[in-house]
């Protein structure tokens, strides 16, 4: 018990120890790092042909340095160069392989050529792969199985070494996306853009099963493919710094498919490194051990345990952005303006599977983060300050920043354009009858209660389908959707619901009832996911809104797997459903409504089945377009033809939120810019002073620790005392003779 009570006694704060609860040692809250959690388990794939999951991110693009970026404060979002030299423009080419001028219609364009510089001196971070001996020769690409005894993470290779990035690194890494032996969810897709893609993927599966004769279908250890072997002429290095990438017909979206990791350098050496026999077995591949470029490098792998990212010595020191909007000038977010990043020296990630401890922690300081890579954080705990006075003060207090934004996704009502009732119709009569009824549900549905209700008004309202942080994106009353609101100047009102009604009479169903049968018209809503009391109160509130104009509104629940083999079939009538933007450009939301991308006849993700011959012209138009003036006049088009046609109800864009501590600097939230944390900063000393100020000890439980001690030591001792003088009248006692 004393040993639990000296415990008890020692002090916190900086100068007197590490609190008693404190999760890190001594000393650990004063140093330039971050610390931040991760839930469930480690990343499945850190390796960048195969990363695809938000959970990967905060590791992937750290480590990796595709050719773009997105700038860090700017919106809308623009592409910067990382180890690109600049965001080149494609050069066009006929069938004859002359060039065309640059403003060529797209139609007319059968390759674009994307001549891309690369910065140079850029280096790798260090790494036994590139490790040599003072004669030259490698260290470590040339082992037995018995040399790996006792290794099993990087840091148990004793010798490093590192070079130069160079245009092939890039080539060999797209070459990889082919192979067979990792699964990268882009390939297919890369196949109808990157010439001799397909081919060239037909080309490494032969030599791949060639490299497998006689190897059972489970043998972990396989010979090294080596990818220089096996050249393509759509990725090719022209020379050390620039490499050249074809692209079918023109394509200007793809100049953001090189943001994304999939599209990083990945040095021969490595994978010969990690080809080598015992190496799976023990882990030691890329999808644990990364190698890159970027400004940190994995150094602490402790699956489902602990992550460590360190600062990378050979990072040449990319400045901090100098641009950005006037609220991040208010929030201080333009002070550290030209300085080299990163700013912070490692970034330690510690599992928490449960979310009352990991929240717990946050607010007694010992996380900088919540999650790096999540975004409903700060949108969680708005939500609560908004629900308890407490809750508001006490996160006041601690100084939480908790900033917010409208991210690029969004969530839609869609009608099944399939449908007879609430679909495009047999002639052009019944058209315009179900464009009404379309509309007058569209005004009916009161949007902005459900995201005071459902959302806690932590999202926007849509007006149509693009959200902003897009080209061609507008503010209302701009961008109102006219068909429903009501715009008289800065002002914009949901129009009344006597308009709806008399839409929904000249559709034909008067009062809700079919003006020819005087039966009441019955919708049937589609809905994802099983009944649970918050599904149930949604479905109420829904039927609520369509009975507002007297249509029966009918609930059909089912499991997520069958939801989506209805939208297959092109069988559901109304339902609710999403898209999270792979890229920042209104293609990327405009195709979820171009015809030729039907789910139900083509297995595209335009699930209302919508058809609209103007739109699928202007859309062919629009995807051929680089951004500018003409695009964005296409663009309003396009959503105006949507609006009218009222093919969805827009529904709500939803917003994510950063939750930083007061010491955490240029934090601002995205989901669409991954490589955040080179930007951001800690302000050690500040964090040492505040979790001493918060975790003080707590006297009083070792004081009533000791007082219950004394009282039960009291009367035992005086048992004690009572048993050992019965004990001593008993043995002083005379005896007698026997009798």
């Amino acid at each position: 018990m004393a040993a639990v009570v000296a415990a008890g006694c020692s002090p916190g704060g900086p100068d007197g120890g590490t609190p008693l609860n404190s999760p890190y040692a001594a000393g650990a809250e004063r140093e330039n790092v971050m610390y931040t959690a991760f839930t469930q388990r480690s990343p499945k794939y850190l390796d960048p042909a195969s990363s695809y999951s938000v959970d990967e991110t905060p590791y992937t693009y750290q480590i990796y340095e595709p050719l773009y970026g997105y700038d860090y404060l700017k919106r809308p979002y623009q592409l910067v160069p990382r180890a690109a030299g600049r965001v080149v423009d494609p050069v066009y080419l006929d069938a004859q392989g002359n060039r065309l001028p640059d403003d060529v219609p797209g139609e007319q364009v059968v390759q674009s050529v994307y001549d891309i510089p690369i910065k140079p001196g850029i280096r790798f971070q260090p790494h036994p792969a590139f490790a040599v001996d003072e004669a030259g020769r490698d260290l470590y690409r040339h082992l037995a199985p018995a040399d790996l005894e006792g290794k099993y993470a990087i840091p148990d290779f004793p010798r490093t070494g590192s070079r130069e990035l160079t245009a092939d690194d890039y080539v060999y890494g797209i070459r990889r996306l082919a192979t067979t032996r990792v699964v990268s969810p882009i390939y297919a897709h890369m196949t109808d853009y990157i010439v001799g893609f397909k081919e060239y993927g037909d080309r490494i599966r032969a030599a791949d099963a060639e490299l497998r004769k006689g190897l059972a279908p489970t043998t972990r250890d396989l010979p090294w493919l080596d990818f220089r072997k096996y050249a393509f002429e759509g990725v090719e290095a022209l020379d050390p710094h620039t490499l050249r990438i074809r692209i079918k017909g023109k394509y200007p979206q793809f100049k953001y498919w090189l943001a994304m990791t999939f599209f990083s350098p990945i040095p021969w050496e490595a994978d010969q490194f990690y080809s080598q026999a015992g190496m799976a077995e023990r882990n030691l591949t890329l999808n644990y051990w990364p190698v890159g470029t970027g400004p940190y490098m994995l150094t602490e792998y402790r699956e489902n345990r602990r992550h460590v990212l360190s600062r990378n010595p050979n990072f040449r020191g990319e400045p901090y952005p100098c641009e950005g909007t006037d609220e991040d000038r208010a929030a201080g977010l333009l002070e550290d303006c030209g300085k080299p990043t990163p700013f912070i020296d490692r970034i330690v990630f510690n599992i928490e599977k449960e979310s009352v401890p990991l929240q717990g922690k946050f607010l007694q300081g010992y996380y900088d983060v919540p999650q790096a890579e999540r975004g409903e954080y700060g949108v969680a705990y708005l939500v609560a300050a908004g629900d308890s006075k407490e809750k508001a003060a006490l996160y006041a207090e601690r100084g939480l920043k908790l900033p917010t934004t409208v991210e690029t996704q969004n969530w839609y009502m869609g009608f099944n354009w399939l449908d007879p009732v609430v679909g495009k119709g047999d002639n052009p009569a019944q058209e315009e009858r179900n464009r009404k009824l379309r509309q007058a549900i569209s005004i009916a549905v009161d949007w902005e209660e459900y995201v005071t209700i459902f959302e806690n008004s932590q999202a926007q309202v849509a007006h149509g389908p693009l959200p902003p942080g897009l080209l061609g994106y507008r503010d209302p009353p701009a961008g109102a959707n006219p068909v429903v609101y009501d715009i008289d100047g800065d002002k914009v009102t949901r129009k009344p619901l006597a308009e709806a009604k008399r839409l929904l009479a000249e559709a034909g169903y008067p009062d809700g009832r079919n003006a020819q049968t005087g039966q009441p018209l019955v919708l049937n809503y589609d809905a994802m996911g099983g009944v649970s009391p918050g599904a149930r109160s949604q479905f109420d509130w829904l039927q609520r809104q369509f009975g507002k104009l007297g249509i029966q509104l009918e609930i059909r629940s089912t499991d997520y797997n069958r939801f989506q083999d209805k939208m297959r079939r092109g069988v559901a009538q109304i339902f609710l459903w999403g898209w999270n933007a792979d890229y920042p450009d209104a293609e990327n939301f405009l195709f979820l409504l171009y015809g030729p991308n039907g789910k139900a006849k083509e297995g595209g993700e335009n699930a209302s089945n919508y058809v609209n011959p103007e739109f699928d012209k202007l859309f062919e138009r629009m995807k051929y377009l680089d951004d500018g003036p003409e695009k964005e006049a296409l663009i309003a088009r396009m959503v105006a033809i949507v609006q009218t046609d009222a093919a969805w109800m827009f529904g709500y864009f939803p917003k994510s939120g950063g939750a930083y501590q007061q010491w955490v600097g240029n934090g601002k939230p995205t989901q669409m810019i991954r490589n955040n944390l080179q930007f951001m900063k800690i302000d050690s000393a500040l964090r040492a002073r505040k979790i001493a100020e918060w975790n003080q000890p707590v006297w009083w439980p070792v004081a009533l620790a000791v007082v219950l001690l004394v009282l039960l030591a009291v009367p035992a001792w005086r048992m004690v005392r009572r048993r050992d003088r019965a004990v001593a009248v008993h043995t002083d006692r005379p005896t007698g003779d026997a009798a």
